[in-house]
């Protein structure tokens, strides 16, 4: 009996050194193994990155016998069974079937040349056709098709915005190629509702057209891909995202029930950072998330994920917005409530549930804590500034040009103190970013800290030595190059179990010890020095 063909989707996923030279990229890793890979290389003619998808080649007999055994199984095959099976299921059916069509046509064909068909069948039925190798490609974050005739792009975590060599042009074959997107995510897209906005069974989002009408170059898509393993708190420290001290700044108002709003524009981060944040969360507290499309990742037991549903008839029959999720969490008893993102009338229970003791984390579009007020008191929020006045801190993430290389900055993290009747906030920043010199500045006055020492009754030096300790932690994590998911969540909660011996474990120790200075972090500046750096970068 033949053995079915092996096909692993997930291939370790391969170190890729980060490279301030763009013209001296040349990577190449695997997608889909054993058959698929990508070469990632500077193009000198085009000057630009290219990023090449290496798949098995057909000659024209091959093609020719592909192309017959798919239309065969277009009539045998059953789509939905063949995608709600197991992988190993999957592949067995797909092998007897197309077995058994070649003895049936009384095809010809050599074992090897059969494998190669082989991988193009699973591709074509079972996986994404020829975007299929960069929906398997873990560095890609969006996949970006603008119609018939012109290049994917794709958004990768290390190089960005990189073209393909993946091109549509048959508008027939795009347009059922967007048909088979709907039918993934479970929604109906024709040309009498042209616009498709869902999300595939992994949690990765869909946004495409269907017709010419809408879009001049004929059926478009757009995905943003769902991290399975999102970056870690530490990944983010050597990208020089943000530094040790905002980490442990970020971990003490995580511990001391803070309320936290992530802001920035769209792909700035804001979703990153939560997640990072995320990872200090206490281990035996309960956690409620609400999110529009699955992209949160926990590394915790302890967690209800809940995700919005839209309509499924006329009248928006079944409908589950965020509002009615949100309001049904603060009945689960949960001890931190992350929503993924405000930008309707859910913010104003979510505020509800901050002024009510729920510690709460979420982001918004906004640029600036101005505009993420103004967002919060006009429609289609309008809070009152009395429940602005619960948030404790809004983080600004941004985009950022750092060696002509486009990167994320944390721009600034800055105190919510009060918020007047007008709507004017009082605001003190103890952390922002200079672009001029990449590197961040931060000053010891934090309202937010005092707040706490207040509340828990804590003196100065117990604070300061906690987020002292724990900037060494985190920087001594990341000079021995500790990034795995799993490992940094245990040596979180050993911290929060048993501080003195996780500090043991890295050398470190709660007495006071003069210690290297974390990465691109600048010193303690005074709160006048600090005022000027402000006023200079214009916060």
């Amino acid at each position: 009996m033949v053995q079915p063909i092996s096909i692993d989707t997930n291939p370790p996923v391969p170190p890729i050194p980060m490279m301030k030279d763009k013209t001296q990229i040349n990577v190449r890793y695997t997608l889909i193994s054993p058959f698929t890979t990508v070469h990632i290389y500077w193009d000198e003619k085009e000057s630009e990155l290219k990023y090449e998808i290496e798949e098995p080649i057909l000659d024209r007999t091959e093609k020719e016998i592909l192309a017959k055994i798919e239309e065969g199984m277009k009539e045998i095959i059953n789509v939905n069974v063949v995608v709600e099976k197991t992988k190993q299921a999957v592949l067995e059916y797909i092998d007897k079937t197309a077995r058994l069509l070649i003895e049936e046509f009384n095809i010809k064909i050599s074992e090897s040349s059969y494998h190669k068909l082989f991988y193009y069948m699973y591709r074509d039925f079972v996986g994404f056709n020829d975007i299929d190798p960069l929906i398997n490609d873990y560095f890609i974050e969006d996949i970006e098709c603008n119609g018939v005739d012109t290049p994917v792009y794709i958004v990768h975590r290390l190089f960005r915005n990189i073209k393909t060599n993946i091109m549509f042009h048959d508008l027939d074959i795009l347009a059922s190629f967007v048909e088979k997107l709907a039918q993934r995510t479970g929604r109906y897209v024709s040309y009498a509702q042209p616009i498709l906005d869902g999300s595939l069974p992994d949690g990765s989002r869909v946004n495409a057209t269907y017709t010419k009408d809408i879009s001049s170059k004929g059926p478009t898509f757009t995905i943003r891909k769902f991290t399975t393993l999102p970056w870690t708190p530490v990944q983010l420290v050597s990208f020089n995202t943000l530094s040790p001290e905002m980490l442990a700044y970020f971990w003490i108002l995580t511990q001391y029930h803070a309320n936290i709003l992530i802001a920035g524009g769209t792909s700035s981060g804001k979703t990153t950072l939560l997640n990072a944040i995320s990872f200090f969360i206490p281990p035996e507290a309960r956690v409620v998330s609400i999110e529009d499309t699955r992209e949160l990742n926990l590394p915790r037991e302890n967690w209800l994920p809940s995700v919005a549903r839209g309509s499924i008839g006329e009248g928006g029959v079944g409908e589950v917005d965020l509002f009615r999720l949100l309001k049904n969490s603060f009945r689960q008893n949960p001890d931190y409530v992350i929503v993924g993102e405000v930008r309707g009338k859910e913010a104003f229970v979510l505020f509800q549930g901050m002024a009510s003791g729920h510690p709460s984390l979420s982001t918004i579009h906004a640029d600036s804590v101005d505009t993420v007020i103004k967002r919060l008191e006009t429609p289609p929020i309008e809070l009152s500034p009395t429940l602005i006045n619960t948030l404790d801190c809004v983080a600004i993430m941004g985009h950022a040009i750092v060696n002509k290389k486009q990167t994320r900055r944390l721009v600034a993290i800055v105190e919510v103190i009060n918020v007047n009747p007008d709507g004017i906030a009082m605001t003190n920043t103890p952390f922002v970013w200079n672009p001029s010199d990449d590197r961040f500045y931060s000053k010891k006055e934090s309202k937010v800290f005092d707040k706490i020492k207040k509340r828990y009754g804590l003196s100065d030096g117990e604070l300061e030595m906690e987020f002292n300790l724990r900037t060494q932690l985190i920087y001594a994590m990341y000079k021995r190059g500790i990034f795995d998911f799993n490992e940094i969540q245990k040596i979180v909660n050993g911290y929060y179990k048993n501080p003195e011996a996780t500090l043991k474990q890295f050398g470190l120790s709660s007495q006071p010890v003069q210690k290297e200075q974390p990465k691109n972090q600048e010193r303690m500046r005074t709160p006048s020095e600090t005022r000027k750096m402000q006023k200079k970068l214009g916060y």
